[in-house]
């Protein structure tokens, strides 16, 4: 799913149901910046959910095939965080068509040179790794009020620029969507009414080097 669908999910988040009107319960707004920010949550434990309402047995039950140990975790994940360098350095599939069919000979002064397969080879290769742009994943806590808790985003890897010569770095391209369940109050104090919505989660799963 795209960037554009991804919009229902703020949008459903922008709803109003606390106390206080500096706290939103969901999502503040509309927005195609992704990772995700971080939700501005009212602070009053009164809206976090009960031991009985976390039920795990009860809540796969709810969240059914949408659940993905890939990419969600009940609990605190005792996998480590992929480093941006391990990720950089793992390239997708084979070399890009368009990368294997670059012309070498010539150069910015006219003159074109020879170069050896090998060598040509070892220099595309080289290319590639500059060039390419990984999604760096780590598990993020979304706090007590989502279920599964725990989610496993991606970045794009920014510790330099993508291009020859530079000035492009790394941006999303492409995103899908997990779907978890989220604690909704509405209402306020003895009428307070919550139950657990299933909400689409945006994850960034392809980069590319671009402006």
């Amino acid at each position: 799913m795209g960037f554009s669908q991804a919009l229902l999910l703020y949008v459903l988040m922008s709803i109003h149901v606390g106390a206080s009107n500096h706290f939103l319960r969901l999502r503040p707004s509309p927005s195609d910046t992704l990772p995700v920010p971080d939700l501005i949550e009212h602070p009053d434990p009164e809206y976090d959910p009960r031991e009985q309402d976390l039920a795990e047995r009860t809540l796969r039950k709810k969240l059914g095939s949408h659940f993905d140990p890939n990419f969600m975790s009940i609990s605190s994940p005792v996998l480590v965080n992929l480093s941006a360098q391990d990720e950089q350095l793992r390239l997708p599939g084979p070399m890009p068509n368009d990368l294997k069919k670059l012309d070498l000979s010539e150069t910015p002064y006219g003159r074109r040179v020879k170069m050896g397969k090998k060598a040509r080879r070892k220099f595309l290769q080289w290319l590639w790794t500059y060039t390419h742009c990984p999604v760096v994943h780590t598990w993020k806590d979304l706090g007590v009020r989502f279920w599964p808790r725990y989610i496993k985003e991606g970045n794009c890897f920014n510790g330099r620029s993508c291009s020859f010569p530079e000035g492009m770095f790394c941006k999303p391209a492409k995103s899908i969507t997990k779907t978890f369940l989220r604690w909704y109050c509405q209402g306020f104090s003895r009428q307070k009414y919550c139950t657990w919505l299933p909400v689409q989660y945006p994850i960034i799963s392809e980069c590319k080097c671009s402006c």
